[in-house]
């Protein structure tokens, strides 16, 4: 690509990262002339947990915001979930990665900046979310029940929405619909032929019997290009879907030893940047 087009990068889990971010930032800057007053810079979620900065990582991603705008992307991933949870009081797990941002005197401005980030992120034939999608949506209906679940992590639903499942006995049907809606988001990996999730995080030589990933089930009903994280086991990979689509994973384990990526929406083009807890090349 030349300097004079706008250029998209999409980055992989980051997990509470703060270095790998930052020179992966600049790699992308020196290397590939990426311009933040020009370009657009999308990430899959999981901002926080695991890595040692969280709190660093996301005051970067409200100021990166402040100075992108409608350019910088952020969809919400299962542990940037987790951190609304306990702050909400819908979750008791402690996470001692997250105590920085829940004792942080700027936490309300943080956790406020997080609800009101989307779920799904739509751009021409580009679909942005965390985890994945349930086979038996369509592209309208995965859209719409992105746009239901940000509206009630927003408002006064939101506690009820981020209670474990079973921690509210008695849940409104509507609740229990979002939860499905959100889990699709956020933490689908692979399914049984009932649209079950599979407990399963591992690779795909090794799936369990009667589990198939999310974007090979034949009953997917929404062809375009979907990138995700969420999947570290996957590792970075493009893959086609069954519906004649395109699933990209950018999970490059980030979190486990492995790199942050990053991925150029336009040509395919590739950064990665190894994680400070991987052992020596």
């Amino acid at each position: 690509m030349t300097r004079a087009q706008r250029s998209t990068w999409i980055v992989g889990d980051v997990h509470g990262w703060r270095e790998p971010l930052e020179t992966l930032l600049q790699r992308l800057a020196v290397e590939h002339g990426f311009d933040p007053q020009r370009d657009r810079l999308w990430t899959t979620g999981d901002l926080v947990n695991k890595g040692p900065h969280s709190l660093d990582v996301l005051r970067w991603a409200v100021a990166t915001q402040a100075t992108m705008g409608e350019r910088f992307v952020v969809v919400l991933g299962n542990h940037d979930l987790h951190l609304l949870a306990l702050a909400l009081g819908a979750s008791k797990r402690p996470r001692p990665d997250l105590e920085p941002v829940l004792a942080a005197n700027d936490r309300e401005a943080l956790l406020g900046w997080l609800r009101r980030r989307p779920v799904a992120h739509r751009e021409g034939d580009a679909l942005l979310v965390h985890a994945g999608l349930w086979p038996s949506w369509t592209l309208n209906e995965a859209l719409s029940a992105a746009r239901r679940v940000e509206e009630a992590l927003r408002g006064d639903a939101a506690r009820a929405l981020l209670r474990p499942p079973g921690g509210e006995p008695g849940a409104p049907d509507e609740i229990a619909e979002l939860r499905r809606a959100l889990a699709g988001f956020t933490a689908l990996r692979s399914l049984t032929d009932a649209e079950e999730p599979c407990s399963y995080s591992g690779g795909l030589a090794d799936l369990p019997a009667g589990c198939r990933p999310w974007f090979d089930r034949p009953s997917r009903r929404a062809p375009t290009r979907v990138i995700f994280g969420h999947w570290a086991a996957l590792g970075v990979r493009r893959m086609p879907t069954a519906d004649g689509g395109e699933a990209i994973c950018l999970d490059g384990g980030c979190a486990w030893g492995g790199a942050l990526v990053a991925w150029r929406l336009e040509d395919g083009a590739i950064v990665r940047v190894r994680s400070p807890s991987s052992p020596p090349a």
